[in-house]
């Protein structure tokens, strides 16, 4: 895919002087220092303070959320540290955790140190299924009244057809992508086989909860204990929470094989199930899930092939051999769908 850039991307002016601005607008007093963090949605910041303290800037990718959209999402991260719930809240500053400057949307949260969990550690994976099951507990609560839904719509079919109609996909792949992609989708619509005679289980059926919506081990951060016990998991960036099924907040957390896939449910649900019940006939829609985000992911980084990060990151995006990599792929999960689901 060639890269394109006919006017400067909206993050061009994003320049230190406008971040150390936008903090001085909402209270804080930086002190000039400023650390890029990574990110490819957003541009987040580790900002030092006069007063020792250190603080995360996020500036919103614009026109993705709502200002409404964002308070929602950060009212839930609130709602969960209110509950004792591990989860990085943004400050409320001014009156408000959702702040404008030069036409960007931002929030400022604490800083939290970590490390990405070990999850090779059963213990640990145990440990972080309890504090999911927290998460939902809060999530399910009441719903989001403004983020959207995980369906097969926004996430399968809708990706799909931009895809087509943007004429991305290069003409030797094209067609083929197209039916891998329509069978994948009508296999996820009719819904997988269950174990235990318990039929067919598609999204539709599943109960939708407040999420943390993008649970991979990137976005759970470790801590040591430390003498008082204090320690442990907590969890960050909840910019792609919505509504969707509890086992979305797993799945991305399992790798490996299918017997190490098992063993790695099996501890998530072990702690998991100390705090909240789990639907098992939720372990159906693992590989659908999966499959969407495929589909999802290809459009997502067409959608913003402008912002010239994503050139430089993903240069392999766009050419035949990304395509066919993705058919071989979309092929894979068509066959992973009809096997047995990972059943603990």
């Amino acid at each position: 895919m060639k890269t394109q850039h006919p006017k400067e991307h909206p993050f061009a002016a994003l320049t230190p002087d406008c971040i150390l601005d936008a903090l001085s607008a909402v209270g804080l007093e930086p002190d000039g220092r400023l650390t890029a963090l990574s990110s490819y949605e957003n541009r987040v910041y580790l900002a030092h303070l006069d007063s020792d303290d250190r603080v995360v800037a996020k500036f919103y990718r614009p026109d993705r959320w709502s200002r409404a959209q964002l308070a929602e999402e950060h009212d839930f991260a609130q709602e969960l540290a209110d509950s004792e719930v591990p989860v990085v809240a943004p400050l409320t500053l001014q009156g408000s955790s959702v702040h404008e400057h030069a036409g960007f949307l931002f929030s400022v949260s604490p800083w939290r140190g970590g490390r990405r969990p070990e999850l090779d550690d059963y213990e640990v994976l145990e440990w972080i299924g309890r504090f999911l099951a927290r998460i939902h507990s809060v999530g399910s609560a009441r719903p989001f009244g403004e983020r959207p839904r995980l369906d097969l719509q926004s996430f399968g079919s809708e990706p799909m057809q931009w895809l087509l109609e943007q004429q991305l996909i290069p003409a030797e792949v094209r067609s083929t992508w197209q039916t891998e992609c329509q069978k994948a989708l009508d296999l996820i619509a009719e819904g997988t086989c269950q174990q235990s005679g318990l039929g067919l289980f598609n999204l539709n059926q599943a109960q939708h909860l407040r999420l943390h919506g993008d649970c991979h081990p990137g976005n759970v951060l470790w801590t040591p204990l430390d003498a008082e016990g204090r320690g442990g998991p907590h969890f960050v960036d909840l910019d792609d929470a919505r509504m969707g099924p509890a086992v979305q907040d797993l799945w991305m957390l399992l790798s490996g094989d299918r017997a190490q896939r098992t063993q790695q449910l099996s501890a998530l649900l072990e702690g998991y199930e100390q705090f909240r019940p789990f639907d098992r006939r939720e372990l159906a829609l693992i590989e659908p899930l999966r499959t969407l985000r495929l589909i999802h992911y290809s459009a997502w980084l067409a959608r913003r092939w402008d912002d010239p990060i994503f050139a430089i990151n993903f240069p392999w995006f766009g050419s035949p051999d990304y395509w066919r990599g993705q058919v071989a792929m979309l092929h894979e999960q068509i066959e992973a769908m009809q096997e047995a689901p990972l059943f603990v």
